[in-house]
Order: C-alpha cells, then structure tokens, then sequence
C-alpha cells in the first residue's frame, strides 16, 4: 500500500509509452503483428504479453489465451461487413447493384485497410477448429447476405438457385481472395484495389457498369 493510502499496481513488464489503449486492445494489436509476421503456432503468450508491454501472468486478466485472441482478430475481419450488409439489404432506396458494389468496396478496405493483412489468418488450420466455429458463422451470414444482394440485382433475380449459388460463391470467393493479392502487394492503396475488385464483383454479377450511387 502506498503512503497515499492507494494501492499500488503490478508494474508493466517495460516503460512503454501510454497509447490511449485498454489492455485487451493492446494484447490485440500484439497479437496481429506476430500472428502475422511470425505466424500463429511459432508465437507464444509470453512473447504477446511482452510485444504488449506487460507481464504474461497479468495478460490472464484480459483474455482466456492465444484462442480468445485470434477469435476477436477474425471477428474484426467480418463483423463490421455483416453489419453493413444488414443495413444495405435493408435499404431499398438505392439499387441492388448499387449497394453490392458498396458491400464489396467496403469489405474490401476492411481487409487490406489495417496495418496488419489480418485476413491471412484465415488460411489458418486452427480457423477450423470447433473454437472458431462463431467466427465461421459469422462469416457464413455475410455470404448469405452477399447472396441476397446478387438475388436482387436485375442480371441475377431470374437465375435458378444452383446459377445462383455459383454466383455467391465467385464473388465472396473473389473478395476474400484479395487476401493473397494484398500479401503480395501491401503497398497498393487500399481504395484504388478495392473499387477494382467491387468492379469486377459486379462483373461476375452480370453488371456490366458501375452503377450511381
């Protein structure tokens, strides 16, 4: 106890420079540059406790594990889209077309906006495993909801539902596959790629232009 009366806490494993981030958040950013740069079954807990400026003993207090910390990792690569997806097929104020270019622009800078090509992840044997089944179902609704918006464009509504299946499946199969373009090219500008690869979402699509906003 100190003479002030407060108790005083464990100190951090170093001295680094406070960045506005709560710990779980900090454990998260650590987590995303070695899963991804030394790759998820060669990084330890202590050395994400460590890269996170704190002891292992008290990362404890803010995630179960590595599990916990690559779940919320591949949460962020999904989530935000689902949530998008269900506000865009909501709205039908704006074309079909219009808002499956949207979806796809989005969930592309989603993917290759953060400093860190978490999408690699995915590749990941562990993803699947039962401990990342929520993250498979999230992911399955968003493809579904990708599948809604191609139902509803013009080029896609008369198609039988085995065409429209091979639809979805080429056009998720194309915006998660800017995962590896990314990898192999991280200095390209997230947005130019991204309205490119909405371009040619659309193509498949069946639309031959990108429609207004």
């Amino acid at each position: 106890m100190s003479t002030t009366g407060r108790r005083v806490g464990r100190p951090r494993a170093d001295q680094r420079p406070d960045s506005g981030l709560t710990p779980r958040e900090e454990l998260l950013k650590a987590a995303a540059e070695l899963f991804t740069t030394r790759g998820y079954a060669a990084t330890t807990t202590r050395s994400i406790a460590e890269h996170a400026g704190m002891r292992q003993a008290t990362m404890y207090h803010h995630v179960t594990g590595k599990e916990e910390l690559l779940a919320g990792l591949l949460d962020s690569t999904v989530a935000p889209s689902l949530v998008l997806a269900c506000r865009l097929l909501a709205d039908d104020t704006v074309s079909a077309e219009a808002r499956l270019w949207q979806l796809c622009r989005s969930d592309v800078e989603l993917l290759c906006g953060g400093p860190h090509n978490l999408g690699a992840l995915y590749l990941l044997p562990e993803v699947r495993t039962e401990a990342f089944a929520g993250f498979r179902r999230v992911r399955a609704d968003l493809k579904d909801a990708y599948g809604q918006l191609l139902a509803a464009t013009k080029a896609c509504g008369a198609l039988g539902k085995g065409e429209l299946a091979l639809r979805t499946d080429l056009v998720f199969g194309l915006i998660e596959g800017v995962i590896l373009i990314h990898r192999s090219a991280p200095d390209r500008p997230p947005e130019a790629f991204a309205e490119a690869t909405a371009d040619a979402a659309l193509r498949i699509a069946g639309v031959a232009e990108r429609p207004a906003a």
